[in-house]
């Protein structure tokens, strides 16, 4: 007992003797020479520490420095990359012996970094880092098991503080120059398996916006070190900028994320979701151990006015500069990365406003896996009626691939027309189905490579901007010889009770081979082409008389009844132009009037 009394003492003034020594004769201070010398040899950089080192050995371990800058390369702009004002660090020695770790403080002050991209490609960070490259690439691997086994007694951090924290990224290539500022990031007393304070407050300045962001909740990390438990981490986002609606926006969430390190899981909460007037919440299942990552979504979102996002001086303005770019510089869109991640999203949203169309009610569910996006639902209500859509997206080539199967019921044509495209050309309850393939994304090749088929049944419904009963009386009146009837109908749109057809869809055109149209008047059949490239119309129609010109009520039987009329639409989807073809009515009606005459001599010869 003796002999490990006297052994315990000799160690402990082995210790003494060597903290003594430390901290009274040896002066750190005296290696500031070497060390700046070492960087420079290495880097070819000038470091620079302005202030002296101080450390502290018992009953904490600790350094405290400052005053401290690394320079960036001769010839750039700003003379130094980094500068520190203060770093301040404590840990308790004793403990460390029991796998215990407790800071006292640790704390970081008036850290500047700044980047330069020069013109030639130049940047801040050349000639750092070389040498450990080369060390890292003959190193042998290490393996990653994915999860760690080791564990802490004990973690008592008593604060961390880092304040005054500046980014700038300066690129004389494009420029362009970006600020970032962590005002400040500060952990409150931290212990493992308990909550702890966290709170920052952060800043930046872009060439064409502004952010400022703020949040503050609670974090935890579990005794076995597998668990990162971040609790109702609120989030304050503001951002500024010419492109932004009333040139600024306000983005507020609320959310918890459970991250599980052992089985590489991530589990996110959006309990609430605020910007322009949007309010959302969800959940965000990620689970990334594999190769590919998996991902499940949900998403409740009320009410969306996409146009409300827009600047109103850009909405029309940009649609021309746009159209004569596409053809001249489009790229075809990589969606290769889509095989980097699996996906599963069920999206709700309560409405949404967007190029002035209104729908509600929308639910999506999409499934990507393998580098192919597969929509299995798109449904929504709109303008009286549904639509219900499915699509698949294959973008695992370099021209991606896609087809869809989409249907109307019950739908309010006219209004939905006019908001969508702001055509007003027909009116009725309409029913739509087509479903259809093609390949490329750029929007001339989509209309060009679309290739679909269709149906429609629009009932009790009208054309608007031509009354055909009334150009037919104008057409009959001439005919009868009085060429000074002229004068147009007061409401221009033709009534009708039903209209069918079929289309198809190829290299950019869509052809209607068999329209057919009833109305109490007249009924109408033709076919003809409509160019979704330059929107083109080119209709023939063929419009037969049978009942009274006059009118609904009229009681007698009209001249032209029977008699084939045809019938032309010219111009362009938003400009259409309707015409009578007088003389193919002449030729029709004369070849009846003479068909009549056959009758009657044939009747009047006895049928000879």
């Amino acid at each position: 007992m003796k002999f490990l009394k006297w052994f315990l003492i000799t160690i402990l003034g082995l210790f003494l003797a060597v903290v003594v020594y430390v901290t009274v004769i040896f002066d750190p201070n005296d290696f500031k020479p070497q060390i700046v010398d070492l960087v420079k040899q290495e880097t070819g950089r000038e470091l620079k520490i302005g202030s002296d080192l101080s450390w502290t050995f018992f009953p904490s371990l600790g350094i405290e420095l400052g005053d401290i800058s690394l320079s960036n390369p001769s010839g750039f702009e700003n003379a130094s990359m980094i500068a520190v004002n203060q770093v301040v660090a404590e840990v308790a020695l004793m403990p460390l012996f029991k796998k215990e770790v407790e800071i006292s403080q640790l704390n970081l002050d008036g850290l500047t970094l700044t980047l330069e991209t020069q013109k030639d490609g130049r940047n801040s960070f050349d000639g750092l880092g070389d040498k450990q490259s080369a060390n890292n690439q003959t190193s042998s691997p290490v393996e990653d098991s994915g999860s760690s086994n080791a564990t802490l007694a004990k973690l008592d951090i008593g604060g961390i503080a880092i304040t005054n924290t500046k980014i700038t990224n300066i690129d004389h290539q494009s420029a362009t120059e970006q600020v970032f500022a962590l005002k400040e990031l500060t952990l409150g007393r931290f212990q493992l398996g308990q909550f702890a304070a966290l709170k920052y407050e952060f800043s930046a300045v872009l060439p064409d916006m502004e952010l400022m962001s703020q949040g503050q909740g609670q974090i935890k990390i579990a005794q076995d070190l597998n668990t990162v438990t971040i609790n109702e981490f609120v989030v304050k986002n503001q951002l500024k900028g010419a492109s932004l609606p009333n040139g600024q926006l306000q983005a507020d969430l609320n959310t918890s994320v459970v991250v599980a390190l052992d089985k590489q899981t991530m589990n996110l909460v959006l309990s609430s979701f605020r910007a322009a007037n949007i309010n959302a919440s969800g959940s965000l299942d990620v689970a990334y151990g594999k190769k590919v990552p998996n991902i499940v979504a949900k998403l409740e979102v009320g009410d969306v006015d996409l146009d409300a996002l827009l600047p109103a001086d850009t909405q029309k303005a940009t649609d021309k500069p746009q159209q004569t770019q596409s053809s001249a510089n489009a790229v075809e869109p990589d969606l290769t990365a889509m095989k980097s991640v699996n996906l599963d999203v069920d999206v709700r949203v309560k409405s949404v406003k967007v190029a002035n169309l209104r729908t509600q009610n929308w639910v999506m569910q999409l499934v990507m896996q393998g580098g192919v996006a597969n929509m299995k639902q798109l449904s929504a209500d709109l303008y009286g009626g549904k639509i219900a859509a499915s699509a698949k997206i294959d973008g695992r080539n370099k021209v991606a691939q896609y087809q869809f199967d989409k249907r109307l019921s019950g739908v309010d044509i006219r209004a939905l027309l006019i908001d969508m495209a702001e055509v007003d050309m027909l009116d009725g309850t309409a029913n739509f189905k087509v479903a259809g393939k093609g390949k490329s994304l750029l929007p001339d090749n989509l209309k060009k490579n679309l290739v679909a088929n269709g149906q429609f049944e629009i009932a009790d419904g009208a054309i608007h901007g031509v009354n055909i009963p009334q150009m037919i009386r104008q057409a009959k009146a001439k005919l009868s010889g009085d060429m000074s009837s002229g004068a147009g109908a007061t409401v221009q749109k033709t009534d009708f009770t039903s209209m069918t057809g079929s289309f198809n869809i190829a290299k950019g055109v869509v052809s209607n081979p068999d329209l057919d149209m009833s109305s109490p008047l007249i009924r109408l059949k033709g076919k003809g082409t409509a160019n979704i490239i330059n929107q083109a119309l080119d209709y023939k129609l063929t419009t037969s008389v049978v009942g009274s010109l006059e009118g609904q009520g009229g009681d007698q039987r009209d001249a032209l009844y029977g008699v084939e009329i045809p019938f032309a639409i010219k111009g362009t989807m938003t400009e259409p132009k309707f015409s009578l073809d007088t003389k193919a009515l002449l030729d029709s009606k004369l070849k009846e009037e003479t068909n009549k005459l056959k009758d009657s001599l044939f009747k009047k010869f006895g049928g000879l």
